[in-house]
C-alpha cells in the first residue's frame, strides 16, 4: 500500500449507542469504496469490522477495529468503536487518535444514553463532530424530531448538511443542502440526480447561515443575496467542523448504502486532516507543534496479543513520517526498537504499507517493550499524552476448570492485560484468589472467551472473597501451659498473658516478668507463636489485629522447657483467650463519590442505604451543570454488583469511584451469617 499525503488523510471514529447501526455504517462505506468484495451483515456474522468470535457470537461490537477506505483521493481511516459500556475503553483507544467524530443515530429511536455518553467524551477529546442519522426507512423514523432535539440537546451548531427526501412517508432520496440536489438511490446505493421536490429552504437557510458565519467575504455574499458556490460551502465546513463552529447533520439508512456516498464525500472534502490541528499534547499537558517534515515520532495506542503474529503495536505518525525498518527509540524504556515491516490493518488483514505519512495510522509486529500510551521517536524525548481509561470496580475470582492450569491463567490473563487497560488482575495475598477486574459482566466474559479462544484456557468466575479482620473489644488475662512426657526429655512452656485492644495494626508485645519465670530467650518464642497464631482469628478464622499482648508470669523446666514448647504455650492462650476478649469482626469500608445527573440523584440516595451507605454530603459537579457528587461510605461487601446496579438506576449516565479507607465493626446480625458461612466452608 502506496503513502498518502497528509492533508488527504482522515481519521474518523464511529460512536453512538449500542445498535445504532456503526458497524453497518463502516461497512458500507468499505464496500462502496471496493475495499470488500462484499456488503458485510451484523446478523449474519460477516462483517469486516466485527471480526472477534466475541462480536460475532453476541452480535455486538466488544473491540475497536479499523480499517482504511480509499475515497476520492483521501484515505479514510474507519474506526468503528462498542457502544456498550462495558467496552468503554475501546473507544478511548479510538478517540485518542481521531481527528474526528461520528456519532450514529438511530432515526426512530433519536437521542439514547451512548449518544450522550459519545458526545461527552468526544468534547473531553476536543475532537471535530457530526452526527449521521440512521435507519431513516423505518416509517416510524423522525428526521425533524430528532434534529430539533439535537439542537435542543446539544448545540444550536448543530445543522443538516443533507435531508431525507421523502415520499408516502418513507424514505426515497436525499437532499444535498450545499448544491442543492435531490437524489434517490440505487440497489447499488449510489445517487442518482432526481427532481428537487419539497421545502427545504428552512434547512438550508440555517446551513448557508452557519458557513457564512465561518468568513467575513461569505457573510457579506449571504447578507446580499449571492449564491454561495460548492467549493466555497466545502471549505467552509472544513473550517467550521475544525473550529466546532458547524456540526453537520446527515442522513441515511446503512444497511442500504444511502446517504453514505454523501457522508464519504463531505468526509474527504470538508473533514479535517491531523496535519491541520496544529500541535498535539504532551504528557504534561504542553503543546508539540505537528511538523509533517520534522523529526519522526510514533504514538502506540492500542495493542493485541495475537497467538499467530505475537504482539501487535497499532500506532499513529505524530510526526514526520515513518518506512519499513525505521529504528525508534521508546521514551518510557529508553530501548531503540525496529518496526521492521509496517502494516495497515483492514479488520483482521494485514496490508503492507511501503510508508506512512504523518496523521495516518498503521501497526508493527513483536516491538519487543512497546506498550499502549508509548511514544517512539528519532530522540526518545517526546512523549504524548496517553489516552485517560475507566476504572474497573466490577471484580470477580478465576477458578480454573482443569487442575493445575493457575499459571496458564496467569500466563494468558497478563497478554490480555496487555491490549485491555481497562482490566486488572491480582492474586489476593488475603484469600489466595486470582482476582480479575473490568467493567461489568459483559466485558468479564468476552475476557474469559479470549482466554479460550486464545490460549486454550477455561475459567470459571466465582465472587471476590471480602478481605475481613477479627479483632478485640476488652481485656483478659489467661493462661497457657503445654506439658508433655514421652520418654527422653520431655515439654514443658508456661506462660501468663493480658491481651488488650491494641493501637498498632498488627501485634504489640510487652513482658512485665519479674524474677525470671520465664527466661527472656524464650521471650521471642512466646512472640513468634502468636503472631503465628494472629493469621487465623478465633470467630471465622480472619486474620485479628490491633492486638496487644503482656507476657507477665509463667513458669519454665532446667531440661523439658524449649523454644517450641512456648510457642505453643502461647498459642493455647491465644486460642483460650481471645475469646473472653469479646472478639468482633471488621469489615472494610470505602468512599464512595458517585457522579450522576440532578434529576437521578434521589435514586442513587434512596439506594445507599440498602447497602449500609453513610451519606457524606453532596455537590455541584465542577465544569458540569446539571450533575451532582453524592460522597458516602460503604462497606465493600455491598458493592459487588454497584457496577451494574448504578447503570440500570440512571440509565448508563451514572458513574462512580471507590476506594476502601480502613476497618470497621461489622454489625451483629451481619457477622452472625459471615460467620457461619466461613465455619460452613472450613468444615
Amino acid at each position: 500500500m502506496a503513502m498518502v499525503d497528509s492533508s488527504k488523510i482522515r481519521n474518523v471514529v464511529l460512536m453512538g449507542h449500542s445498535g445504532s447501526g456503526k458497524t453497518s455504517l463502516a461497512e458500507a462505506m468499505l464496500f462502496l469504496s471496493g475495499g470488500s468484495d462484499r456488503l458485510g451483515k451484523v446478523p449474519d456474522g460477516n462483517t469486516v469490522f466485527d471480526f472477534d468470535p466475541e462480536s460475532i457470537r453476541k452480535k455486538i461490537s466488544t473491540a475497536f477495529s479499523q480499517a482504511p477506505v480509499a475515497w476520492k483521493g483521501a484515505r479514510i481511516n474507519v474506526m468503528d468503536t462498542p457502544g456498550y459500556a462495558g467496552f468503554a475503553g475501546e473507544a478511548q483507544q479510538a478517540l485518542r487518535v481521531a481527528d474526528a467524530a461520528i456519532f450514529v443515530v438511530d432515526a426512530k429511536s433519536g437521542i439514547q444514553v451512548g449518544t450522550e455518553l459519545a458526545w461527552d467524551k468526544a468534547t473531553d477529546a476536543g475532537l471535530p463532530r457530526a452526527f449521521f442519522l440512521n435507519k431513516l426507512d423505518d416509517p416510524e423514523a423522525k428526521f425533524d424530531k430528532v434534529v430539533n432535539a439535537l439542537r435542543e440537546t446539544f448545540s444550536n451548531k448543530v445543522v443538516p448538511v443533507n435531508v431525507p427526501l421523502m415520499e408516502g412517508g418513507a424514505m426515497k432520496g436525499a437532499v444535498d443542502l450545499t448544491e442543492k440536489k435531490a437524489y434517490t438511490f440505487g440497489a447499488d446505493g449510489k445517487p442518482v440526480e432526481t427532481a428537487l421536490a419539497g421545502d427545504f429552504d428552512s434547512y438550508r437557510d440555517m446551513l448557508m447561515e452557519e458557513i457564512a458565519g465561518t468568513d467575513e467575504d461569505l457573510m457579506m455574499k449571504y447578507l446580499e443575496g449571492e449564491e454561495i458556490t460548492r467549493e466555497e460551502a466545502a471549505a467552509a465546513l472544513q473550517k467550521g467542523i475544525l473550529a466546532g463552529d458547524i456540526i453537520p447533520v446527515f442522513c441515511g439508512v446503512a444497511t442500504k448504502m444511502w446517504g453514505v456516498t454523501m457522508l464519504m464525500d463531505a468526509i474527504a472534502a470538508s473533514f479535517p486532516a491531523f496535519t491541520a490541528r496544529g500541535t498535539e499534547k504532551s504528557v504534561d499537558d504542553q503543546a508539540i507543534p505537528v511538523d509533517e517534515k520534522g523529526e519522526t515520532a510514533v504514538f502506540v495506542y492500542k495493542t493485541v496479543a495475537d497467538p499467530f503474529v505475537g504482539k501487535m503495536s497499532f500506532f499513529k505518525v505524530m510526526n514526520g513520517s515513518v518506512t519499513p525498518d525505521t529504528a525508534l527509540k521508546n521514551a518510557r524504556t529508553g530501548e531503540v526498537e525496529k518496526l521492521g515491516k509496517i502494516y495497515q490493518v483492514k479488520g483482521k488483514t494485514q496490508i503492507e504499507c511501503q510508508g506512512l505519512s504523518c496523521g495516518d495510522v498503521g501497526m508493527a509486529a513483536k516491538l519487543p517493550a512497546a506498550a499502549t500510551g508509548d511514544t517512539l521517536s528519532v530522540s526518545g524525548t517526546v512523549k504524548y499524552k496517553p489516552a485517560t481509561f475507566p476504572h474497573p470496580y466490577y471484580t470477580k475470582a478465576l477458578k480454573p476448570k482443569a487442575k493445575g492450569d493457575e499459571d496458564k491463567i496467569s500466563s494468558a490473563v497478563n497478554r490480555l492485560l496487555e491490549e485491555d487497560q481497562t482490566l486488572r488482575y491480582e492474586v489476593s495475598p488475603e484469600t489466595k484468589q486470582m482476582l480479575l477486574s473490568g467493567l461489568g459482566g459483559t466485558h468479564l466474559e468476552a475476557t474469559l472467551a479470549k482466554m479460550k479462544s486464545r490460549y486454550g484456557v477455561e475459567v470459571q468466575l466465582e465472587d471476590k472473597k471480602i478481605a475481613y479482620r477479627e479483632t478485640i473489644r476488652k481485656s483478659c488475662k489467661v493462661e497457657g501451659k503445654h506439658k508433655k512426657q514421652s520418654g527422653g526429655h520431655g515439654q514443658y512452656g508456661h506462660v501468663k498473658i493480658e491481651f488488650s485492644p491494641g493501637e498498632a495494626e498488627g501485634l504489640t508485645f510487652t513482658e512485665t516478668i519479674f524474677g525470671g519465670s520465664v527466661p527472656k530467650n524464650f521471650h521471642p518464642a512466646v512472640e513468634k507463636g502468636l503472631q503465628e497464631c494472629m493469621a487465623k482469628g478465633v470467630l471465622a478464622g480472619y486474620p485479628v489485629v490491633h492486638l496487644a499482648a503482656n507476657l507477665y508470669d509463667g513458669s519454665y523446666h532446667d531440661v523439658d522447657s524449649s523454644e517450641m514448647a512456648f510457642k505453643t504455650a502461647a498459642a493455647i492462650a491465644f486460642r483460650d483467650g481471645l475469646p473472653q476478649c469479646a472478639p468482633v469482626l471488621l469489615e472494610p469500608v470505602g468512599k464512595l463519590s458517585v457522579l450522576v445527573p440532578d434529576d437521578l440523584v434521589g435514586d442513587v440516595l434512596g439506594d445507599l442505604p440498602k447497602r449500609r451507605g453513610r451519606v457524606l454530603g453532596m455537590s455541584q459537579k465542577e465544569g458540569k451543570h446539571g450533575w451532582q457528587v453524592v460522597e458516602a461510605e460503604v462497606p465493600e461487601a455491598e458493592m459487588a454488583d454497584y457496577v451494574h446496579d448504578l447503570r440500570a438506576m440512571t440509565q448508563g449516565r451514572g458513574s462512580f469511584d471507590f476506594e476502601v479507607e480502613r476497618y470497621e465493626e461489622v454489625p451483629q446480625a451481619q457477622a452472625e451469617k459471615i460467620i457461619a458461612a466461613a465455619k460452613a466452608e472450613q468444615a
